[in-house]
């Protein structure tokens, strides 16, 4: 299993966050959107829809209908109900329950730093947990750091 944590600096997460789903949807992959924050959830449900001029990520909020059949769910809980084996927790506050899936992204800002810290020291010494930390660059290209 393996925790990518990204330390949300130059890039916004909504520019982050799209780049990560459209890899997960390439491999074939379906990911788990977190954040507990209504407002923040239903901002990123618009985003995802029109992001990019000239493209979209396919995805439904909790509550909507028709999870399971949902390339990317976003969901206020660490609960894969459309069966992702990929999450993306969004709103800084990491959760154990991520541990389950194959992969995931957590991201985090400066206002989060504490909290990250915390995570990436709790999971240290966990069986089968690989960490990784990103950070950006003075070009804004994000660079393995740990």
């Amino acid at each position: 299993m393996q925790v990518d944590f990204y330390h949300l600096t130059a890039t916004p997460l909504e520019r982050a966050l799209p780049q990560i789903a459209e890899r997960v949807l390439a491999s074939g992959g379906r990911l788990l959107i977190v954040a507990e924050p209504e407002e923040q959830r239903r901002h990123l449900d618009r985003w995802l829809w029109s992001y990019a001029p000239d493209s979209f990520l396919p995805h439904a909020a909790i509550g909507d209908g028709a999870e399971a059949a949902q390339p990317i769910l976003i969901a206020p809980q660490v609960e894969p109900a459309n069966g992702a084996r990929f999450v993306a927790i969004v709103d800084g506050q990491w959760r154990d329950a991520a541990l389950a899936f194959d992969r995931a992204f957590h991201f985090f800002d400066d206002d989060r730093i504490r909290e990250a810290r915390l995570a990436w020291k709790g999971l240290a010494d966990r069986d089968g947990v690989e960490r990784r930390y990103w950070k950006q660059n003075d070009a804004g290209r994000w660079e393995q750091a740990a």
